[in-house]
């Protein structure tokens, strides 16, 4: 991969279900001011950024945080819990996607559909989704820039759509500085909460880390492109909010019982275009395929740890014709679809729950990052990469850390969700850990230069 593939790769990878979906939840918590969430999260996830740029440069490989970690701090237990809670935030984001996917299908075929047919949409979303995955479809790049294409004709629509109405005297500009926070919040406070919400919009760019073998000179051209991808997403949220806030009230766009917030804001801006008919179907393609990479990632990444036997050997099988983890499949897909109808039955917005524990899932695995950073700064390699200042480390990882915690205004449901899906890998890893301790076998997770490319999370 050159430059421009590797930059579509990222950019498509980052632009997906949140801005589709959250948008109206961002708005509810801050009122107009909903681009300065977008832009805090950018600023966090630039800072973490700059600490995978390190470590892809300097282990120039396909790898991951999990194994980042590990060869930190080589403990068994740390290494398993931030692997899983990648895998979760997999199945919690394509979960979130189901959820947009099946709120846009209704609006694109003009159904008045309620909570319980939007859920079981849901679920047969995820069931299709497993379905191609099960046949082994993999996503190629080229496809991957049709994809990036699609999803941002939509938020390019959007914008011009938007300004172009703004700038015949359409709108109320004065929202966009106004601040309408919840009675029980202060504006640091609302800011936080809305911030830990946008994140989700922002994710992604971590899985470009397992594209450096693929790119000519990893070291040289990664952090380039990495950078200008966050910052390129960024402009879009920030603009993209804009429009919305300025053309549409925000009580409409956080009401869950109307039409997805942008397909809201192109028809305030130009009533004779068809949007309706238009950007739920866009919304459908970018929101499908971050489904479909996720529940890719979230398999493989359960039947890579099958694999290393952390947990049980039955979700390592593979289908004898399409070569596929189908156990680890079968698994992943459960889990969504249980996701999916518990959050649908607790909660009265699913997206924002789930969206959100991704996002939670995420910034705990960043802070470990941007700790592991400044750990393996012992470890020297012989060619040149790239060095993130350690002030720069350190106040990633705090910035991640206090949008975990309750400080920050994040809804307990998400920690209900987050908590459930970390016990389950325990209770399916302690029985192997403890049985493997017993017969005195090796505990390590095998170290990411000893792990064929093709097993690889």
């Amino acid at each position: 991969m050159g430059p421009k593939l590797l930059l579509l790769f990222i950019v498509g990878d980052i632009l997906g279900t949140g801005i589709y979906a959250l948008t109206g939840q961002v708005a509810a918590e801050v009122g107009g001011a909903a681009w300065l969430p977008f832009l805090v999260a950018f600023f966090v996830a630039l800072l973490t950024a700059f600490s995978y740029l390190e470590l892809v440069t300097k282990y120039p490989q396909a790898a991951g945080a999990a194994l980042y970690v590990h060869k930190a701090f080589g403990v068994h237990f740390f290494t398993f819990i931030v692997a899983f809670a990648v895998m979760c935030s997999g199945i919690t984001s394509a979960s979130t996607a189901s959820n947009a996917f099946a709120d846009n299908l209704a609006t694109g075929v003009n159904w008045n559909a309620s909570d319980t047919e939007i859920m079981l949409m849901a679920m047969a979303f995820m069931l299709l989704v497993a379905a191609v995955n099960f046949r082994g479809a993999s996503e190629s790049v080229k496809a991957n820039v049709v994809l990036t294409l699609i999803e941002l004709s939509g938020l390019v629509l959007v914008i011009l759509i938007g300004f172009y109405a703004l700038a015949g005297g359409d709108g109320d500009w004065s929202r966009v500085v106004a601040f309408d926070t919840p009675d029980d919040k202060n504006v640091f406070l609302a800011v936080t909460t809305a911030t830990s919400l946008a994140f989700f919009a922002m994710v992604g760019f971590e899985d470009s880390v397992n594209m450096a073998e693929e790119c000519h000179e990893p070291s040289r051209i990664f952090p380039r492109m990495m950078l200008t991808g966050l910052g390129i997403t960024a402009v879009i949220y920030v603009l993209v909010s804009i429009c919305a806030v300025a053309l549409v009230p925000v009580g409409s766009l956080s009401d869950t019982d109307k039409a997805p917030p942008l397909v809201q804001v192109v028809t305030a801006a130009a009533p004779s275009l068809p949007a309706d008919d238009i950007l739920p179907f866009i919304s459908m393609f970018a929101v499908a395929n971050s489904a479909l990479i996720n529940m890719m990632m979230a398999s493989r990444l359960l039947y890579g740890m099958a694999r290393q036997g952390v947990l049980p050997k039955t979700l390592s099988r593979v289908h004898s014709k399409n070569q596929t983890p189908w156990a680890a499949i079968i698994f992943t897909t459960a889990l969504s679809l249980a996701l999916i109808a518990y959050v649908a039955n607790a909660s009265e917005d699913a997206v924002a729950v789930l969206g959100g524990t991704t996002s939670l899932l995420l910034l705990g695995v960043f802070a470990v990052v941007n700790v592991a950073v400044l750990v393996l700064r012992h470890d020297r390699v012989e060619h040149d990469h790239f060095r993130t200042k350690t002030a720069v480390a350190l106040v990633g990882s705090a910035a991640c850390l206090y949008l975990v915690t309750p400080l920050s205004g994040r809804d307990g449901e998400q920690y209900v969700v987050g908590g459930l899906l970390l016990a389950l890998g325990l209770v399916l890893s302690v029985p192997i850990y403890l049985h493997r301790r017993a017969q005195g076998e090796d505990l390590e997770i095998a170290d990411p230069e000893d792990i064929p490319p093709h097993e690889l999370p």
